[in-house]
């Protein structure tokens, strides 16, 4: 892709028909490129926008904390409909779009997690979820855990505010969910949650400026440049490596074995007779072709 349409990236995200969307926080602009880079649509917002996902691109979430609002936009990034927070809640800090019916929304003012389907404009449930939401940056919600990513850890609760599990983690930008796996993006690495495990690193490139991936590979931009990983290849490359067996190292003996010895003596012999029977065959050959050449002269 040119390099100016990356230098200035923000974010990158990738959908799972290889088309990119750049984000940029100088001009607040959201664009989308095709595999080949070329431009199918853009948005020039007057706030700042967090893109939840692009997984269907026929229907791309944006949540704006500052204007309290959450846009839905097309695969040309054309704005399908828009919902204003400001008249029916406090103040929401994170909104998760769970399909295209419900929401999950973290209500700072009253500490509460807000299942709410914005087909019908009704509050589906109501949690009380007092924890701090000042280093928030993205929420997700599944299988009846909350997923909650700060600046410095990941964490996951039950719905009953219950902590059962949270980790260290660095740079961290946004959650991805693919069927039953849960990953989470950041700066330069990608990682899953492994309930046994843990977050596991799956993806990383220390020299990357953002990384990301969809069904098929591993992006990132480096040196203003897009690479593209196969998974496979990535999979491949972080296998653990097999030992070495190392070879038995026998004693050394002066003594030469006498089979070894009628062996070897055998086995020139036979390569004496094999190399008289090739030439006899060799000469028997060119006995032919010169009696073929002269009857087609004659």
């Amino acid at each position: 892709m040119d390099t100016l349409k990356l230098k200035e990236a923000k974010d990158m995200l990738a959908d799972d028909y290889g088309n990119l969307y750049i984000y940029k926080n100088k001009d607040f602009s959201f664009t989308k490129y095709d595999s080949l880079g070329k431009q199918i649509g853009k948005m020039m917002l007057t706030v700042p926008y967090k893109v939840q996902t692009v997984q269907n691109p026929l229907n791309v979430p944006l949540f704006s904390e500052n204007a309290q609002e959450m846009k839905f936009v097309d695969q040309n990034l054309n704005e399908i409909q828009k919902l204003d927070f400001k008249q029916k809640f406090g103040f929401i800090r994170m909104a998760y779009a769970e399909d295209l019916q419900q929401l999950w929304l973290l209500d700072d003012s009253t500490k509460r997690l807000i299942q709410y389907n914005f087909r019908n404009d009704t509050t589906i449930n109501s949690y009380p979820f007092d924890i701090s939401f000042e280093d928030l940056l993205d929420l997700l919600v599944y299988e009846n855990k909350i997923y909650i990513l700060t600046r410095k850890s990941v964490s996951v609760y039950t719905l009953k505010f219950e902590k059962l599990y949270e980790t260290p983690v660095n740079n961290g930008k946004r959650f991805r969910r693919e069927n039953d796996t849960i990953l989470v993006v950041a700066n330069n690495s990608i990682l899953k949650y492994v309930p046994e495990k843990g977050m596991v690193t799956i993806f990383e490139d220390q020299d990357a400026q953002i990384v990301d991936k969809n069904i098929l590979s591993y992006f990132e931009i480096k040196g203003n440049k897009l690479y593209l990983y196969s998974l496979e290849k990535v999979k491949k490359t972080d296998l653990p490596k097999e030992p070495e067996t190392q070879p038995e190292v026998k004693p050394n003996s002066t003594e030469k074995p006498i089979e070894h010895i009628e062996e070897k003596e055998k086995a020139k012999s036979e390569g004496k007779s094999s190399d008289n029977t090739l030439e006899k065959l060799i000469e028997e050959a060119s006995d032919v072709q010169a009696t073929v050449v002269e009857k087609l002269i004659n």
